[in-house]
């Protein structure tokens, strides 16, 4: 409305007939608003709703230059109304109605959009949160079916103060497991009191056959983990790659910052199969080490024609960190140089959360 009544700056009355028509302008965009929604609401097409919206806004322009007239005539511009002269000038009104229809509906598409795209967010996030707490919730059903087993074979063995006490450390680490909230990551600190809640348990099957350390690097007790990221990893590595072996078995843990990167090793004894060395076995931890070389950042490719029904603990930790971290992380798996089964993950370093007191005291 500026631009069009430009000309008429410095001429007389003009600022006055500026704001009236202004003002009427603004009142029409009322009904003007509540036409264009409620053909929205019945779906009406584009080439319905424009020369619905240009008929109903020019008798608009027509009661604005009535309005002109009038006030023309009570200025003394004037002597009378001109019916004849209405539909002159219209588009000093018109133009503005049409141009408020257009920027309506270009909002209200924007609004819709961004409406459809948070849905598809949320949507996108539920399916996420969902398959995350299914993995979640098939490491504790893995580990029951494991730990039952071998406080059976304690019984069946006579050893009942043991089957006791890993009754005792199974409740244990059970408790702490149902304290911990619906967070799917939580502090180093606390992932390192339930892996060594779990240890506890495999220490009273093995005894001084289990030997193990773990290492944190300085400043990382807080850095957010996924949760129960370790503990299939350790029990995979005790009961697939220590447990089989008659001697003492050495289980290694360690934690460090590289950069931008928490790298996490888990380091296992164990006798490697005779394929192993052709880069076509499978490890105590359920992988062969051919697919996944260690300097490569990327998501964990963990096939499920190569993971058997007993050793799921990799391919879940692998499927959790694909959800979590995308393309930011990565898992190598395989027999070192050394002799040992090693699993190595990289995660984004984010900034670091509080740990639970209790937990992990």
């Amino acid at each position: 409305m500026i631009i069009l009544g430009m000309p008429a700056i410095g001429h007389g009355y003009a600022p006055a007939f500026r704001a009236l028509y202004f003002a009427a302008c603004l009142a029409w965009t009322v009904p003007l608003t509540l036409l264009q929604r409620a053909l929205w609401r019945r779906g009406t097409s584009w080439m319905v709703m424009l020369p619905v919206l240009l008929v109903a806004s020019y008798p608009m322009s027509v009661v604005n230059a009535l309005l002109g007239q009038w006030l023309a005539v009570r200025l003394g511009v004037d002597t009378g109304m001109h019916l004849d002269k209405l539909l002159r000038g219209l588009d000093n009104c018109w133009l503005p109605l049409i141009a408020f229809c257009a920027i309506h509906a270009v909002a209200a598409y924007y609004l819709a959009y961004q409406r459809g795209e948070l849905r598809l967010a949320q949507a996108m996030a539920a399916a996420r949160d969902a398959e995350l707490r299914a993995l979640r919730y098939q490491v504790n059903p893995h580990f029951l079916f494991n730990t039952l087993n071998a406080i059976s074979a304690l019984v069946s063995s006579g050893a009942n103060d043991d089957a006791n006490r890993m009754l005792a450390r199974v409740a244990d680490f059970l408790r702490a497991t149902l304290a911990h909230g619906d967070a799917h990551e939580h502090a180093l600190a606390d992932e390192l009191a339930l892996t060594e809640a779990y240890l506890d348990i495999e220490k009273v099957r093995l005894g001084e056959r289990l030997r193990m350390t773990i290492k944190v690097g300085p400043g990382l007790l807080d850095a957010p983990v996924p949760y129960l990221l370790l503990q299939p990893l350790v029990e995979n590595a005790i009961r697939h790659g220590i447990a089989p072996n008659t001697g003492a078995g050495r289980l290694d843990i360690s934690v460090e910052r590289d950069g931008a990167l928490l790298r996490i090793a888990v380091r296992n004894d164990g006798v490697a199969p005779a394929a192993a060395s052709s880069g076509g076995g499978i490890g105590p931890a359920g992988i062969g080490p051919a697919r996944m070389g260690p300097a490569r950042i990327g998501p964990a490719r963990i096939g499920p024609a190569r993971i058997g029904p007993a050793r799921i603990g990799l391919a879940n930790v692998g499927a959790r960190l694909r959800q979590l971290y995308g393309d930011t992380h990565s898992v190598d798996a395989g027999w070192g140089a050394d002799g040992r089964f090693q699993v190595r993950l990289a995660l984004p370093l984010a900034p670091s959360m509080p740990s639970m007191p209790g937990l992990a005291a």
